[in-house]
């Protein structure tokens, strides 16, 4: 089953894809840590968590258990996101949306997204033997709408700004087309990033980093990293979890903006961000108060530098990922983050 945690319906699993009154849906009884921590295995990727994912299926191309190196220039540990399958983080949540399309009977899935989702979503689906259809902006990358289209899933261009790309979409799972396999509205796509906390408090034998840096969009994996934390919290498989520190593009900023007010410049450059009304905001700013997190807004020009200084220290990554390193000095300089403060920043996405 699954639940609205604003107005408490439940509905099952397979339909609908949000609540009646609009807000996200989420599992309702998830599983959780149990007993002591073990040696986990991990070639098995995040399905070495398969206890704690409510997945009666597997699907997988080799995701996760990404390395943690050290980046001692920033006073901070990165956790390489970029390695996995499809490049990027988001195939920890378009492992687990693909298989939970496979147990409920899903033919055909659909998505939209400006790039990494869409791209790991078609992938995925493909490993899984199921038909896949992308909705992405008319002016998404070259190089991403070909990697998406080379699965061969249908790709859908859509003009307009990343609302009429998501609206469309939306029209078509209402018009029966498919299963909406969406990275910021499925509660599967979450499990399955929830795993990045779980694996980076086995790395870190069991222990939780002070805070944790990430770009901040929908929330994926922000939310995803908050939900698995807490759950290894509360059985107490860790002591206390990290600050949770999100990172957005100026422009399209209204978490850090409600919080410090707007700022007049923009960042088209970080174009994975580029949310201005994300799925799940409540549940953004209730992780973020509950940590004693933050999140703040960086423009095209602080992108720009971070992205240009990463590929100089040999990691190929792209914009949107620098900006989580690009906000490192704003979060010191708050005091968000203190002077010896263990500090660990995904970096979420390779260059195209």
């Amino acid at each position: 089953m699954r639940h609205c945690e604003a107005c408490g319906r439940e509905y099952p699993r397979d339909r609908p894809w949000r609540c009646d009154c609009g807000h996200a849906l989420d599992y309702t009884d998830p599983p959780a840590p149990e007993g002591e921590p073990t040696a986990f295995d991990r070639d098995a990727g995040i399905w070495a968590f398969e206890e704690l994912l409510p997945m009666d299926e597997r699907v997988t191309l080799g995701e996760g258990w990404t390395p943690l190196v050290d980046a001692s220039d920033w006073d901070a540990t990165f956790k390489l996101e970029f390695l996995h399958p499809t490049g990027s983080f988001k195939d920890r949540g378009a492992a687990t949306v693909i298989a939970e399309a496979q147990a409920v009977g899903a033919d055909r899935v659909l998505e939209d997204s400006s790039g990494n989702a869409g791209i790991a979503v078609a992938s995925y689906a493909a490993r899984a033997g199921i038909d896949a259809e992308i909705y992405v902006p008319a002016d998404a990358k070259a190089g991403k709408r070909r990697r998406i289209e080379r699965t061969g899933a249908e790709v859908v261009a859509v003009e307009g700004d990343r609302q009429a790309v998501t609206d469309a979409c939306i029209g078509a799972v209402e018009g029966g087309d498919g299963y909406y396999a969406s990275h910021a509205w499925n509660p599967a796509f979450f499990a399955g990033t929830a795993t990045v906390a779980y694996e980076l408090a086995a790395q870190r034998d069991w222990s939780a980093p002070d805070a944790v840096v990430t770009p901040l969009g929908h929330g994926t994996l922000f939310l995803g990293a908050y939900r698995g934390f807490r759950a290894l919290e509360r059985a107490g498989w860790i002591d206390d979890g990290p600050k949770l520190l999100g990172v957005q593009a100026a422009g399209a900023s209204p978490i850090a903006d409600a919080r410090h007010g707007a700022s007049e410049r923009q960042n088209d450059l970080a174009d994975g961000i580029q949310i201005s009304e994300p799925a799940r905001a409540d549940q953004i700013r209730a992780a973020i108060e509950d940590t004693g997190g933050d999140a703040v807004a960086v423009d095209e020009r602080a992108t720009r530098a971070a992205h240009d200084r990463l590929a100089a220290e040999g990691f190929h990554v792209e914009p949107t990922c620098a900006t989580a390193t690009a906000a490192l000095r704003s979060f010191r300089d708050r005091g968000v983050i203190a002077p010896d403060d263990d500090v660990v920043v995904p970096l979420t996405g390779r260059n195209a």
